[in-house]
């Protein structure tokens, strides 16, 4: 039996985490996008980075009252990028591939910057990407917006590191 005197050790801190210090929350808009180790530029808007773990439900005999959950099937979301229109045509070509019936699958990180926009934070790793949607820019000659594309990327599955 343990000594009721003895003083129970205090969980470690986390880095930030030190009574009396302020933590600012990591701002939504510094992030970029890696395409197998290559930077492919900054997005306005990444949307879709979501996994879901569908429950199943059973009763066992005789507990008619009590329904078991187990976990089933994962399903991911799929991620919707919106980008400024540039001369680039790395995103265009790789889109083609699938629209050919051929899509390249490719190892995708959504990385997280800090304010400096450089450092980064957080990675999402999504495994076995590939383009399954194209959306063009809207054009307007009386406009003064930027023209904005987006691709939508599916993927086998995610991880976070960082």
């Amino acid at each position: 039996m343990a000594d009721p005197k003895q003083a129970e050790t205090p969980p470690p801190q986390q880095p930030g985490a030190q009574p009396g210090t302020l933590v600012d929350p990591l701002r939504a808009y510094n992030f970029k996008l890696d395409i197998n180790g290559v930077n492919e530029g900054h997005f306005t808007e990444c949307h879709g980075l979501e996994v879901q773990v569908n429950a199943l439900r059973y009763r066992e005999g005789g507990a008619g009252a009590v329904v078991r959950r187990l976990a089933g099937p994962v399903a991911y979301g799929d991620v919707t990028l919106r980008y400024g229109l540039t001369t680039s045509r790395e995103l265009w070509n790789w889109f083609m591939e699938s629209v050919n019936g051929t899509p390249s699958r490719k190892n995708v990180s959504i990385l997280m910057t800090g304010p400096d926009g450089l450092t980064e934070v957080f990675r999402w790793n999504l495994v076995d990407a590939w383009p399954s949607g194209w959306k063009g820019a809207a054009l307007d000659a009386l406009g003064q917006m930027v023209a904005i594309e987006s691709v939508t990327l599916v993927f086998e599955s995610i991880n976070r590191g960082g």
